[in-house]
């Protein structure tokens, strides 16, 4: 079989571009939200680096913390494990005018605790069940609900693991879990396509991300998303700078009286090499 060869990655210029242009559409999102008195819910879920992370901080970046949340729900504690198993997800849902992105979601128990046998064959089978019901009940009390899965080939998921490895920056991204993803690629596959047989559903569609290309993946998703809201401009409050009122007296004290972060941006400024003669 010939070898498919791989789309020429988005350029940089050309991603940035339009990246600012959809964030800006993004902030007129965010607006509309917080005036009508919607909810949103986004769900990231995906291979492990397959750019899930990098897609949220895209969407996130230039929105207001107070409307817009990032849900990253750590391990369950021993109490949570006894709760009802959607309870924990219920509290991150959010109130009229708020947005929330889940960084994975109630669908781990289809992924990593299905492959990693972290939950009963029994529990994997109802959350099957009700997972379709749970998210209807989301959907008709209003709740606009968008399920984005970001795929990524196995070549580019090891050279991203690899490069992670390599950049201490970035080592904090991998863990133990992520590395045993390497070899039940096939197990993780096998969860993510009966997942979707049983969770695909009218009203909760999944999207796929093709997650190859993170530039192209970020600006598909993001223009996705939007495409999918009938939000529309909201009229703001005109805002004019008023003017500074004369002064009082008031003396600032002496700077050394305050005790001043160094500057360290001063060894920055100074030339390089020697001076020139």
């Amino acid at each position: 079989m010939a070898r498919t060869e791989r789309p020429e990655r988005l350029s940089r210029p050309a991603y940035e571009r339009e990246l600012l242009r959809l964030q800006g559409e993004l902030v007129t999102l965010q607006e509309w939200v917080r005036a009508e008195g919607r909810r949103l819910v986004v769900v990231f879920e995906g291979r492990d680096a397959a750019g899930k992370g990098g897609a949220i901080q895209r969407v996130a970046e230039r929105l207001n913390p107070r409307v817009v949340r990032i849900a990253a729900l750590p391990v369950p504690t021993e109490r949570e494990r006894t709760q009802w198993y959607f309870q924990r997800y219920t509290a991150e849902l959010p109130a009229a005018g708020e947005i929330v992105l889940f960084d994975r979601s109630w669908y781990n128990r289809a992924g990593v605790e299905r492959v990693m046998g972290f939950c009963t064959d029994e529990e994997y089978a109802r959350f099957l069940r009700q997972c379709p019901l749970f998210e209807r009940l989301l959907v008709e009390d209003g709740i606009l609900l968008r399920k984005y899965w970001f795929s990524v080939s196995d070549t580019v998921q090891e050279q991203r693991f690899r490069s992670r490895l390599e950049d201490p920056t970035r080592r904090w991204k991998l863990s133990a879990m992520d590395l045993e993803s390497v070899t039940r690629w096939e197990a993780y596959s096998r969860a993510k396509d009966e997942m979707f047989a049983h969770t695909d559903v009218p009203g909760a569609p999944w999207y796929v991300v093709e997650g190859d290309d993170k530039r192209a993946a970020r600006i598909n998703m993001i223009a996705h998303l939007l495409s999918t809201v009938p939000y529309h401009d909201v009229p703001r409050p005109a805002l004019e700078l008023p003017p500074r009122p004369p002064s009082t007296g008031y003396r600032r004290p002496p700077r050394d009286l305050q005790k001043r972060v160094p500057d360290r941006a001063a060894e920055l400024r100074r030339p390089k090499g020697p001076a020139a003669g």
